[in-house]
């Protein structure tokens, strides 16, 4: 596993309840802020395995980026269970919901 993507899963690790980051920002924070993509490929292969609150990673417009409905319902779902609104178009509120480490 590169430094890279070590310091991505940390970081997602890190995100408490009721907040979200988006996948430029964790790129940013991991040292590589122009690799919002990878932060996408680490979610997509290495969420279960790690076991990564993955629900809480959204675009940098403040939406969810999936367009499957079933992994859109469940990322809207558990971001809802954990009191962060989701309104039409998937869209959060990144000023009340984004956390800033």
């Amino acid at each position: 596993m590169t430094p890279f993507t070590e310091n991505v899963i940390e970081i997602i690790r890190g995100i408490p309840e009721g907040k979200v980051m988006t996948y430029g920002q964790i790129a940013r924070l991991a040292g590589s802020p122009r690799a919002a993509r990878q932060v996408v490929r680490i979610l997509h292969s290495m969420s279960k395995k790690h076991r990564l609150p993955w629900h809480r990673v959204i675009n940098v417009k403040g939406q969810i980026a999936l367009k499957e409905d079933e992994a859109y319902n469940e990322q809207v779902l558990s971001l809802e269970a954990e009191g962060v609104e989701v309104g039409l178009g998937g869209v959060i509120d990144l000023e009340k919901y984004q956390w800033e480490p």
